[in-house]
């Protein structure tokens, strides 16, 4: 079962990295709504970074958005998620590998861009700090949740929208926690309650999404 898992990651992987324009897009997506931002508000340091984390993580949900309704489109649209479903494969352990892939392409480099972005938007380093840790534990859940909706819409032509409707409000107490973190870190106060709290959702999202992707490509294929 492990070397079935590892051949799918390295599947998924390589077919991922070999779309370089679709991996692309979220993260010029990313940077151009971050950048936008600055030019409508104004280039005030003490506004940018007051609405800096907001931006980031919004920016960041949007770009997530933008890529989450390729994660079983191609395996659906050839068949692969058919077979799949017939081998006999662990289905919830197909799906955590396929998020995980997906995380690592599409999400992944956000993180990495968030350091320049930062200093773009006047955060200073608590400020950063803080950014980084809820990005790195809150962003694993966007990929999670998201699956299942991406589940119940594959088998739809224009399902991105739909998929947008679902998600959004969902990810509203995310949004909430996450910046009030690193406003918290900005005030020198502790904000590992709030980080707390994002992991508890991860975890439980952990827990039950990897089942509840399942079942909804399930009830997608019938």
């Amino acid at each position: 079962m492990t070397a079935m898992l590892m051949a799918i990651f390295k599947r998924d992987l390589a077919l991922a990295i070999r779309q370089r324009a679709e991996l692309l897009q979220p993260m010029m997506f990313f940077v151009l709504v971050i950048s936008l931002f600055p030019l409508g508000v104004g280039p005030g340091p003490e506004t940018l970074q007051k609405i800096g984390p907001g931006v980031i993580w919004v920016a960041a949900i949007l770009s997530s958005l933008l890529g989450m309704e390729r994660l079983f489109r191609d395996d659906f649209q050839d068949g692969t998620l058919e077979q799949l479903m017939l081998s006999g494969a662990p289905m919830p352990l197909v799906c955590v590998v396929k998020v995980l892939v997906h995380w690592l392409v599409s999400i992944f480099p956000l993180i990495l861009l968030s350091p320049l972005l930062g200093v773009f938007l006047n955060l200073n380093l608590a400020m950063y700090w803080a950014l980084l840790a809820t990005l790195l534990v809150g962003t694993p859940l966007l990929s999670l949740v998201g699956a299942v909706a991406v589940g119940l819409t594959v088998g739809l032509q224009k399902g991105g929208v739909l998929l947008a409707l679902l998600l959004l409000p969902v990810f509203v107490p995310l949004l909430i926690f996450a910046t009030a973190a690193v406003d918290a870190a900005s005030l020198q106060l502790p904000y590992t309650a709030h980080l707390g709290l994002i992991g508890a959702m991860l975890l439980l999202a952990f827990a039950l999404a990897p089942v509840a992707i399942a079942y909804a490509l399930k009830v997608s294929q019938s």
